[in-house]
């Protein structure tokens, strides 16, 4: 698997991580029925007649896919710790069969002061769907190591 260093991250390119994740109805409900049990993640049926028109993942769910990128998709970043995230957006829900991909823009790097093993990259990352409709976007600081010399 490669793994991208700190070096090598270039300010305002873009990099598609693969391979898609397909969300599965069962992992919306099970995922919900744990940590957001509200009808229209759980209840087909009571979905149907929401604001949503059907079953989606809440917005934990779609995070934590985003996490699943960051730390086991092809081209992961040496991140030794995400710092923050801001501007977290939900832009479209997630619905069972989605197929998602991410995309990472680095905005601004720098190394740290303190510790010269590592910087500090704050990155725009967002998931798509199939439909190439953004589902999540956020910007992400994430302290991240450097090759050994």
């Amino acid at each position: 698997m490669e793994i991208v260093y700190f070096e090598e991250i270039e300010v305002g390119r873009q990099r598609t991580k693969s391979p898609t994740y397909e969300v599965k109805k069962e992992e919306i409900i099970e995922f919900a029925r744990r940590w957001d049990p509200r009808p229209f993640h759980v209840d087909e049926v009571a979905a149907a007649s929401s604001v949503f028109g059907g079953l989606v993942a809440c917005s934990a769910h779609i995070f934590s896919i985003l996490s699943w990128f960051a730390s086991r998709a092809e081209g992961r970043t040496a991140s030794l710790a995400a710092l923050g995230f801001d501007e977290v957006h939900i832009r479209h829900p997630v619905r069972p069969g989605d197929r998602l991909s991410c995309r990472i823009t680095c905005l601004e790097k720098r190394e740290s002061v303190s510790h010269h093993d590592r910087g500090i990259v704050r990155s725009r990352a967002s998931l798509s769907n199939q439909h190439g409709e953004v589902v999540l976007s956020t910007v992400v600081t994430t302290l991240v190591a450097k090759r050994s010399r």
